[in-house]
Formats: structure tokens, C-alpha cells, sequence
């Protein structure tokens, strides 16, 4: 089992930034593809971004394509998503989630394992 655990949600305002980060452990992380997903209330759960085992390959969902950039660091066994220029409609809450299928960055049906979330809220 590979154990996910999110941080760096809050309270913001719109046009601020937020960091998210996700440390994994129990598996060897530089094995699995990342990717964010977020569920705001009411709505199904969505693709945000991913990243390939290596960090060299990085997908994006269009409505945050030039404000939001993922990265990870296989050092640390951790992904991360940087957020600028944060918009209310991004509140939601953020998952991070993990694969080893190469393809199919927007299917969290082929994520493995998931995290818990980390709220964020954005204030107009």
C-alpha cells in the first residue's frame, strides 16, 4: 500500500497562491505517475494536473493551464502543485493520487491510491 497524505490548503483570496504538497510513503514513489484531482461540493471529482514518474512529462487541465504548475521532487518522496492566480471556482478539495499506468493522466480510475484531500477555499 502506498500511504498519501496532502497538505498547504487554506483560505485565500482571489489572485493569491497556495502550495500543495503530497508526501508519499510505502512504495517506491519514483515508480508511480502523480496527478491532482479536485471535487468541489456537488460536482464530480476532476483532473488538474500530472506528472510522469520522472517529472519530465506534465499534463494540465485547460481551465488552469499558466496558473497552476506541478512538480516533484523523488527525493523527498513528494508532488507538489503550485497555485497561482486563484480564482473562487477553484475552491474544492484537492486530492493527490498515484499510478503506474503510463497513459490516462484525466481517468482517476487507473490512480491506485489516493490521499485524503486538503481543502481550498477562495474567497472573491
Amino acid at each position: 500500500q502506498m500511504q498519501l497524505v496532502e497538505s498547504g490548503g487554506g483560505l485565500v483570496q482571489a489572485g493569491g497562491s497556495l502550495r500543495l504538497s503530497c508526501a508519499a510513503s510505502g512504495r517506491t514513489f519514483s515508480n508511480y505517475a502523480m496527478g491532482w484531482f479536485r471535487q468541489a461540493p456537488g460536482k464530480e471529482r476532476e483532473f488538474v494536473a500530472a506528472i510522469s514518474w520522472s517529472g519530465g512529462i506534465t499534463s494540465y487541465a485547460d481551465f488552469v493551464k499558466g496558473r497552476f504548475a506541478i512538480s516533484r521532487d523523488n527525493a523527498k518522496n513528494t508532488v507538489y502543485l503550485q497555485m497561482h492566480s486563484l480564482k473562487p471556482e477553484d475552491t474544492a478539495v484537492y486530492y493527490c493520487a498515484a499510478k503506474t499506468t503510463p497513459s490516462g493522466d484525466y481517468v482517476p480510475s487507473l490512480y491506485d491510491y489516493w490521499g485524503q484531500g486538503t481543502q481550498v477555499t477562495v474567497s472573491s
